[in-house]
């Protein structure tokens, strides 16, 4: 497994193997609470519980996939935009002549535009934001009336904020991905843990008792469900 991890076991294995040792020891309560006390049916059944629910909320959890949906959302808005800006560029070009120059420098054009069709991502919105602000009605008014569609300059404002806004979301998650893998990371390195301690204190106890003393150790447990998996797995022809 990965660095960090208490365990060389897949996760799956090391939360299927803890489930499994929870059961024994509630089965062998009786014996096992005359020497620790805290080991109860409640606290049995409350660790049994902690690893549900860290399989419920962590096990094979795709954890980059509201991510890699906003990515996709953004490129969804940066490619139109960017063919909406070009449009409209070319246009002012055509229809303002000698006069186009200080039009595109006033909408933004010449700060961003290098960095845009680099793939820039923080350039684009500094480019809409310079569009949506140098966009006075006066000139709106004149760039309209030359031929332009409305729909195309409304459309480049749109864009500002949802580009902005997607981008947003896109560095959040980033930083909720990254929580979310330590936060189970560490739920299962507790587990784990937790589990190695218990395992420690009854293999001792069964210690004379091969067999009891084997199904309280984890990596018999690991072992012996991944022979299990294997027996019952369908013959391929």
């Amino acid at each position: 497994m990965s660095k960090n991890r208490n365990y060389n076991f897949k996760d799956v294995d090391m939360l299927l193997a803890s489930k499994t040792i929870v059961e024994i020891l509630k089965l062998n309560l009786t014996d096992l609470s005359i020497t620790r006390s805290t080991w109860t049916e409640e606290y049995a059944n409350h660790l049994a519980t902690k690893i549900d629910d860290a399989i419920e909320n962590y096990l094979g959890l795709d954890k980059k996939k509201e991510l890699r949906d906003t990515t996709s959302q953004l490129a969804s808005i940066q490619v139109p935009a960017k063919r909406d800006l070009s449009f409209i560029k070319t246009q002012i070009e055509v229809d303002f002549g000698k006069d186009a120059k200080e039009i595109i420098k006033a909408l933004g054009f010449n700060k961003s535009l290098r960095s845009v069709q680099r793939g820039d991502q923080e350039a684009l919105i500094e480019l809409l934001y310079s569009f949506k602000k140098g966009l006075n009605d006066s000139l709106k008014t004149q760039i309209i009336e030359k031929g332009t569609n409305t729909a195309l300059i409304d459309r480049i404002i749109t864009y500002a904020d949802q580009l902005k806004q997607t981008n947003l979301t896109q560095e959040t998650l980033k930083e909720t991905t990254k929580e979310l893998s330590e936060e189970a990371l560490k739920a299962f390195n507790n587990i784990y843990n937790e589990m190695i301690g218990i395992c420690k204190i009854a293999s001792n106890f069964y210690q004379f008792d091969p067999l009891k003393k084997e199904q309280f150790t984890f990596t018999k447990v690991v072992k012996n469900m991944n022979a299990a998996k294997k027996v019952t797995e369908p013959v391929t022809i």
